[in-house]
């Protein structure tokens, strides 16, 4: 989470409003099979293998692309590659399908179907090596082969710039002293429209303006793409126009705005309540040259160009350095086995209601997960693929448990406080199932204790080789407030991320205090090291059509966007690097094939 200031209106560029809309990194996809079926009678069969993905919220397998084919062989080691985005917040369902391929038709119908295999993203990146193994399937009663899948990050999704610009003889937009400019950059998309990706910093009462030096992912800027146009634009700073007041609900709507990737709603607030200078455009190859001639912009408005013919510009901009940096990533710390842990911590407190009336949020329905499942099962399927084990501890708090009806705030769903450990996200849910069905919801709500026991753990391992993920789910009003800021302040120097997802109708001002999105979380006079807390209300996410994979889909995206950057302020606080990755797989010796 973003913790700058909003209130100091001259420092626009603190709100970083598309931190959110910025492209994943990309990853390449190698594929391999050993031992196809073969389906040719005179020789062996001719593979090509074809990727499918899924949108978000639907189930409707869509074809991404299609490797070369290779003749006469059982063991196919594909040269060309899939090119995919890589959202860590999203369950990213990929297909493979194997044909032998019996003529020219595009048409897979027309060839022999060998096999397929399905896995996320997730679950390939989060693979020792970032490689996974898997048989093939889909021909009752065959041994169809096995698949190997490579992923690598892309090398230009892993690079920084630092740049630096000036402003000369700007146009005058004030009527008693010099202009206040400031620069946006857009990044052009697919489609032709841009999307806004930095503001500087203002200058205020100056005509020849130089901003601060910035620093911005290449992939941000222009999505990897070094052609890709960059468009700038300059403004004169109004305060009428300031961006952001201290209103809550206005920086949170624009928030959402710029999350939802609505860069052209603030792109028309910024011209509305600002002076629009003029505008330049570049690519990050022609920056790339740094300094020179070929970095003086001429800042051109259209609509005096169009009015007066004597026009030249309103100005110029002129580049003034130019710093490449390589970047470790998240995915670095995964290839080099960094595990991540995830722990559930579920309310069970009275005020959810009764289980068995249709009611309480904790009602089991045999037609539809509850709220509490849903947000489980949402954020659970994508961390497991990160977690080589798959054994994730799952507690419960606020209820009375048997045989003596004494309060717990920290106890084993699976009814065994020695080894609360669940076998995968469906043993998380049966364990929570169960408990349903044993306990008795009582209360207080008291998060600390919960924090508390998964904070002892990360404690023991800082050597940057585990990270720890907790998932609050709760109705709402917290009873140890006090208790539970000093845990998340002490936890806050610690290798871990606390996500609280509020279900059911209650308000939920004191979790929006502990997201620490305005205000940084404090304790006694001690500030949190770093932001460890997100909040989000499940109400916010449920789809009116009652599409509640979509629901759970929006949920998980909103809630594990910032797991990552959490995890690299740890690890670069402290100095951590990533472990080399293990060395490459290296097959097996097969014959020679002939590629087409």
């Amino acid at each position: 989470m973003n913790s700058g200031s909003f209130l100091n209106m001259a420092a626009i560029g603190d709100f970083d409003p598309l931190s959110a809309s910025i492209p994943a990194t990309k990853v390449e996809i190698t594929v391999s099979c050993r031992n196809l079926l073969d389906r040719d009678t005179f020789s062996k069969s001719d593979p090509i293998c074809v990727l499918y993905t899924q949108g978000i919220g639907n189930k409707e397998w869509r074809e991404f692309g299609r490797t070369e084919v290779i003749d006469n062989t059982l063991n196919p080691d594909f040269v060309r590659k899939f090119i995919l985005d890589y959202f860590f917040e999203e369950r990213q369902n990929l297909r493979f399908d194997l044909y032998d391929v019996d003529s020219k038709s595009t048409n897979l119908s027309k060839h022999d179907f060998l096999g397929q295999a399905c896995c996320t993203l997730g679950e390939i990146v989060g693979s020792l090596g970032s490689r996974i193994e898997k048989p093939l399937g889909g021909i009752p009663g065959k041994k169809c082969g096995t698949i190997i899948v490579r992923a690598e990050e892309l090398s230009n999704c892993r690079e920084s710039v630092m740049m630096q610009f000036c402003g000369n003889k700007l146009d005058k937009k004030d009527f008693f002293g010099k202009s206040d400019p400031f620069l946006v950059f857009y990044r052009s998309n697919e489609d032709g429209t841009f999307t806004i990706c930095h503001k500087t910093e203002v200058v205020k009462n100056t005509l020849n303006p130089v901003w601060q030096a910035f620093k911005i992912p290449v992939r941000a800027l222009c999505n990897g793409d070094y052609d890709r146009t960059i468009k700038i634009e300059v403004y004169d700073w109004d305060r009428d126009g300031s961006m952001f007041t201290d209103a809550k609900d206005n920086i949170q709507r624009f928030k959402r705005r710029a999350t939802a990737g609505n860069a052209i709603g603030i792109q028309e607030y910024i011209r509305s309540n600002h002076d629009f200078i003029g505008e330049f455009s570049t690519s990050y190859r022609e920056l790339s040259r740094g300094q020179s001639q070929f970095n003086v912009y001429e800042v051109i408005n259209p609509k005096k160009k169009g009015k007066k013919k004597k026009y030249l510009n309103s100005g110029t901009v002129t580049l003034l350095s130019f710093l490449v940096d390589i970047e470790v990533t998240f995915l670095d710390y995964i290839k080099g086995g960094t595990q991540i842990n995830f722990t559930v911590a579920i309310d069970f407190t009275a005020s959810n209601g009764n289980p068995a009336q249709p009611t309480s949020l904790h009602y089991m329905s045999p037609y539809q997960l509850n709220a509490y499942a849903m947000a489980l099962k949402a954020v659970g399927e994508i961390i497991q693929d990160y977690d080589s084990d798959k054994m994730f501890p799952a507690l419960g708090f606020g209820a009375k448990l048997p045989p003596d009806g004494r309060v717990s705030h920290e106890f084993a769903l699976n009814g065994n406080p020695q080894n609360p450990y669940c076998n995968g996200i469906d043993g998380v849910m049966e364990a929570y199932y169960q408990s349903l069905k044993s306990v008795q919801l009582y209360g207080p709500t008291n998060f600390s204790p919960v924090i508390n026991h998964v904070a002892r753990y990360a404690a023991s391992v800082k050597d940057g080789s585990q990270y720890f993920v907790l998932l609050i789910i709760t109705d709402g009003v917290i009873s140890d407030m006090a208790q539970t800021k000093e845990s998340i302040v002490n936890a806050s120097c610690l290798p871990m991320s606390i996500i609280i997802v509020g279900v059911g109708p209650a308000e939920f001002d004191a979790m929006v205090e502990l997201d620490g999105d305005e205000v940084r979380i404090s304790s006694r006079g001690r500030y949190a090291e770093r932001d460890i807390v997100q909040f989000v209300p499940f109400r916010d996410y449920i789809d009116r059509t009652g599409n509640h994979i979509l629901s759970m889909a929006r949920l998980a995206k909103d809630v594990l966007a910032e797991i990552p950057d959490q995890f690299l302020s740890y690890m670069r606080t402290r100095g951590i690097k990533p472990l080399p990755a293990p060395p490459p797989y290296t097959p097996p010796g097969h014959p020679l094939q002939t590629q087409i």
